[in-house]
């Protein structure tokens, strides 16, 4: 297919599977504690706008929650399908990890999702604040054991190889590898920056088309602050992660970098655009800012690290992919903070919510946290190639033994399929935000669309209700974000 060997096709396979599902796990995390949130609030203010919200988004998270755990599902079944060497070499360390995930996190979420979806007014106010936080808890928990796992295939620790297998000797070393504090942070606070520019860019997107109430209001107000706190955070978070890297996989920083030799004499500089190309061993075009590489790496503008040429070209990850998918990720992240910089200027002016300029660029930006995320996984996961055990197992030693037909084929499915499901659920879940909060009846928080009582939900999808034809505020038209 397209003249691609079974090695990258199954990779292909596996990038695009993974793109999909990480998105929707991330956005769980945001919203779970985004909820969680809501609730106290509620509880502690008694304001129903609070209230209103939390009915709001709970239904966008059920939605979301259940496409995560679609896609999950299929990314499981690809380590035994497409990559079955990787899992009789290293599946002593994942499986484990894995499986602590599902006896944990899973459990965790599966048992108070019910109360927290379906239970407003079936328990006690401090019940179901209890199951929100349980559900909250549950996400972070399953982000510790996946980003562990994943991790340890970055920087391995605490294993043996014994009879050819990985066989683990100290679990805490295993999951406290040495890349796994930095990015469990820095995947967290890309989750709830992610989700925070979705919640800014849906207020904008009602007060752009004249819906302007309490919630909206709240909605975007709350976002801004914490793009404001989360973005310059994510920063230093980055830098340190960006230091950890170059101690454990100098070839991925220098891939980054666009970097190929040492200059005698010299700093590193940035190269800010540029085209690696890795046949000619150089980066063309490149636009530098002198020494500043070794300033943000070593912080030392005089500060040397290796370059790709320091690098057997067997044991070089892609350049050309990682160096733009890296800048995409900077950028975007630098777009983030301008908003919320721009949102605290507005605010101070009174002008946060009657601004179109604003309103307009915080609805442009509001994918721009998922895209990060993208970006960023592209930038890790291409860049510890040529190995998917990091210094231990090559990935063409952990591919299954498929022919290309095969793999042709399955992949066309993959991506059919997933437009198909995953598209109608985006824009079911686009079509809940246009639809957006609703004011409820009464103090308790009952809702009109709840389910009887001598009803049991059978699935998060029950949760939001299934058609959107309840009165729609009476400001302004609506075209839909669902399209």
């Amino acid at each position: 297919m397209w003249g691609l060997t079974a090695l990258e096709l199954a990779r292909i396979q596996f990038g695009f599977t993974v793109s999909f599902h990480i998105v929707f796990p991330a956005i769980t995390i945001g919203l779970a504690s985004y909820l969680a949130v809501l609730e106290g609030l509620w509880l502690y203010r008694r304001e129903a706008v609070w209230r209103e919200l939390y009915q709001f988004w709970s239904k966008i998270f059920a939605v979301n929650f259940a496409m995560g755990v679609v896609s999950g599902l299929v990314m499981a079944y690809q380590f035994g399908t497409n990559w079955s060497h990787f899992s009789a070499f290293a599946g002593s360390v994942t499986g484990p990890l894995l499986a602590y995930e599902v006896l944990t996190a899973f459990f965790l979420e599966a048992g108070f999702l019910g109360v927290m979806l379906f239970g407003w007014s079936r328990v006690g106010p401090g019940l179901h604040f209890f199951a929100t936080l349980m559900v909250a808890l549950g996400t972070l928990v399953s982000a510790t054991w996946i980003l562990a796992s994943n991790s340890w295939m970055q920087t391995p620790q605490g294993f043996e190889i014994v009879d050819g297998r990985v066989v683990p000797v100290d679990w805490f070393a295993v999951i406290f590898n040495p890349s796994f504090p930095y990015r469990l942070v820095h995947m967290t606070l890309a989750a709830y920056l992610a989700t925070a520019l979705f919640v800014g860019a849906s207020g904008a997107w009602h007060l752009l088309k004249g819906r302007d109430s309490p919630a909206v209001r709240k909605m975007l107000s709350m976002a801004m602050w914490m793009v404001l706190l989360v973005a310059p955070l994510q920063v230093l978070v980055g830098d340190l992660h960006g230091l950890n890297t170059l101690k454990h996989q100098p070839a991925k920083i220098a891939a980054m970098e666009g970097h190929w030799e040492n200059r005698p004499g010299e700093g590193v500089p940035l190269i800010l655009f540029g085209w690696p190309d890795m046949a000619a061993e150089t980066t063309r075009y490149a636009l530098e800012v002198p020494r500043l590489a070794s300033l943000i790496l070593t912080h030392d503008p005089n500060g040397q690290f290796p370059g790709l040429k320091d690098f057997a070209p067997e044991d070089r990850p892609n350049a050309s992919v990682v160096f733009w998918s890296f800048r995409v990720m900077v950028g975007l992240g630098l777009l983030m903070l301008a908003l919320a910089l721009w949102a605290l200027w507005a605010r101070r002016r009174d002008r946060l919510y009657r601004s179109r300029a604003l309103l307009r660029f915080a609805l442009l930006m509001g994918p721009s946290g998922v895209l990060a995320i993208l970006a960023g996984w592209f930038t890790t996961e291409v860049g510890r190639q040529p190995w998917v055990v990091y210094g231990v197992m090559r990935t063409r030693d952990a591919v299954s033994g498929h022919s290309v037909l095969a793999l042709s084929a399955t992949l066309l499915v993959f991506v059919v399929m997933y437009l198909i499901v995953f598209g109608v659920g985006v824009r079911y879940m686009l079509k809940l935000v246009d639809h957006g909060p609703q004011a409820l009846p009464d103090e308790t928080g009952h809702r009109p669309d709840a389910t009887p009582a001598n009803q049991r939900p059978a699935r998060p999808l029950s949760a939001a209700p299934d058609p959107l034809d309840a009165t729609r505020p009476a400001a302004g038209p609506s075209t839909g974000l669902g399209g």
